[in-house]
């Protein structure tokens, strides 16, 4: 089947919002879920987050942060052109439920993927409270569709342009103090971002769940790739996850895991340049 750019739209600086024809994946989605693609032939395989779904014409959205070689191979198809390949819906569903109240913390990119979980929290009756935070004002992102999807909204900017100024654990850690009480919370962002909410939802005694951003290959666990350590266990990314416990997964080897194949993203964007001049 082609999955063929129905739209798309720029979001902020390197970041779109691309609807892709997918009525399979469209149909069997559950928040929380991601699909693995290549925009090209010479592309990477790389996941992104179903940020959305529009069942009227089996369309997904992916809200795409152009980084590398294939993200910027992939933000450069207009509508009419057609994905490569993609496979999905993969990873568990988010655990939707009535917990009483949400705090469903996002910050940068990560508010893409956080917006059909608090979708979802908010369907399944939860109050819920949506922090969510950038560097600057011209780099946030879905504040209206996360305002929707919300039953308090805090936004917060790095530099003051915008919302409090501050992090997004800042605010997280005022909320946590005044009702209703969180119950349960959903951290999505950059992995130091992830790791500082869970320290402070760790001395609060708050369930909370991070999605994972691992290096990810083929999507079936064998390559190994996006090993994360959770507790004393190893879990593969892309079938245990994406979602963790928080206050069990180790931040730090992530991260590490994370930088290792940095050099190789940055030669296969220089000689993509250097191919195109």
């Amino acid at each position: 089947m082609e999955h063929t750019v129905i739209e798309k739209a720029k979001l902020a600086e390197n970041v779109y919002s691309l609807w892709v024809k997918a009525p399979q994946i469209a149909k069997k989605r559950k928040a929380g879920q991601f699909i693995i693609l290549r925009p090209g032939s010479t592309s990477e395989r790389v996941p992104l987050t179903i940020a959305g779904v529009r069942p009227k014409d089996g369309a997904i959205r992916l809200i795409v942060q152009a980084v590398g070689k294939t993200t910027k191979d992939l933000v450069r198809l207009e509508p009419g052109q057609a994905v490569r390949d993609m496979a999905g819906p993969l990873g568990h569903p988010t655990p939707v439920k009535k917990y009483g109240t949400v705090a469903c913390v996002g910050g940068g990119i990560g508010i893409a993927p956080m917006l059909p979980i608090a979708q979802a929290m908010k369907e399944a009756g939860n109050h819920v409270v949506s922090i969510i935070g950038a560097r600057t004002k011209d780099l946030l992102i879905l504040e209206d569709e996360i305002r929707a999807a919300s039953t308090e909204l805090i936004v917060s900017t790095d530099d003051g342009s915008y919302g409090v100024k501050g992090f997004v654990t800042d605010i997280l850690r005022a909320r946590l103090g005044r009702e209703p009480k969180i119950d349960f919370a959903v951290a999505i962002g950059p992995v130091p971002m992830m790791k500082a909410v869970a320290a402070v939802t760790r001395e609060a005694a708050v369930p909370t769940i991070a999605s994972l951003n691992s290096t990810m290959i083929d999507g079936t666990g064998m390559c190994g790739g996006c090993r994360v350590t959770v507790g004393t266990e190893t879990k593969y990314t892309c079938v245990d996850g994406p979602e963790f416990d928080a206050h069990l997964v180790d931040f730090d080897e992530l991260q590490r895991r994370l930088s290792m194949y940095r050099p190789h993203e940055q030669h296969a964007d220089a000689a993509c340049k250097l191919a195109k001049r």
